[in-house]
């Protein structure tokens, strides 16, 4: 069956198309040489800059598996701490270390993500009060982990709020550390959500909220979750905030939220790497293990979550 006039002509379009395509790539490829030289030579700057670093994270990784590696078992997974290095475990340090991620990420999550869609959805951009709120965010979000550790210890665990130093005050400490990187990633993710679809629910009658109840969130969940990622292991891996809080550097208790009295693993792992013993400093090595374990449980599952609920535009 022949084609109609549109078929007879959309051959020579899609070739004039291509041929015009071509030639502004080749025209904007063609740039003196000193320019092609710098940009290859940046460029293996980068590379170079990115294999230094891969290098020293793969060296320090099989440092640790080589020393600690004697000592893994799935008893360092329920022991308790102890001084003899055959009997030692990280059983209270786990722990810790998941009550403070898990009260943390039951903190960070809603104030976060409700400051971002203030910031995007309700409050004026360009604003007074939005830049403020935006330079101070971008600010914070550079603060040295130990400065929050003594802003904590002077207004959490004594001063105006004197919680004492229990595991609840070393959550909302490392709740603050991480707030803005989940701040700027949620708003971020918000952001990236086309107008349409706002624009498509007011048209049908929504209210804002509920446009942003049931269209923009369930749309912004993978950006969000990935803040909340690199919140999660930036915070299991802080020991210097935690130190002044009095984590202890040695509980063979099991740690509660409102209790003094309680340790995380990289407090315990930091203890353990300043013994005279070599026994116990291969043990510090299995710690770095079995916490690089944990972080990869929390993480694939945060990964999960965001993979299920992605939506592509």
């Amino acid at each position: 069956m022949s084609g109609g006039p549109e078929d007879r002509y959309a051959g020579p379009a899609r070739v004039g198309a291509a041929g015009a395509r071509a030639a502004t790539e080749a025209a904007l490829s063609r740039q003196p040489g000193g320019i092609v030289l710098k940009n290859r030579l940046f460029r293996a700057f980068l590379y170079g800059a990115v294999g230094v670093a891969l290098v020293g994270l793969v060296a320090l990784l099989v440092d640790a598996f080589i020393k600690g590696q004697p000592r893994l078992s799935f008893d360092l997974f329920t022991n308790p701490a102890s001084q003899i290095a055959d009997n030692a475990g990280f059983r209270q340090a786990i722990l810790g270390s998941i009550y403070l991620i898990g009260l943390m990420v039951l903190m960070v999550v809603p104030v976060g993500v409700g400051a971002a869609l203030y910031m995007e959805e309700y409050g004026k951009r360009g604003s007074r009060l939005n830049r403020l709120i935006e330079i101070n965010i971008q600010n914070l979000a550079a603060v040295p982990a130990i400065v929050y550790g003594i802003l904590g210890l002077a207004f959490i665990a004594r001063g105006p709020i004197d919680m004492g130093k229990i595991l609840l005050a070393g959550s909302i400490t490392l709740a603050l550390l991480v707030l803005p990187t989940v701040i700027i990633a949620a708003r971020e993710a918000i952001r990236a959500v086309p107008p349409s679809i706002r624009e498509g629910s007011l048209a049908l009658g929504a209210t804002q909220w509920q446009t942003i109840r049931h269209q923009v969130l369930p749309a912004a969940v993978p950006g969000i979750l990935t803040g909340v990622i690199l919140s999660v292991s930036r915070a299991l891996g802080e020991a210097a905030p935690l130190l002044l809080f009095g984590a202890a550097l040695f509980v063979t208790a099991d740690p509660q939220p409102l209790e003094v009295g309680w340790t995380a693993l990289p407090v315990q792992i930091y203890t353990l790497a300043a013994q005279a013993q070599p026994e116990l400093r291969e043990l510090a090595a299995a710690g770095i293990i079995i916490m690089l374990a944990v972080l990869l449980v929390m993480n694939s599952f945060a990964i999960w979550l965001r993979n299920r609920y992605e939506q592509k535009w």
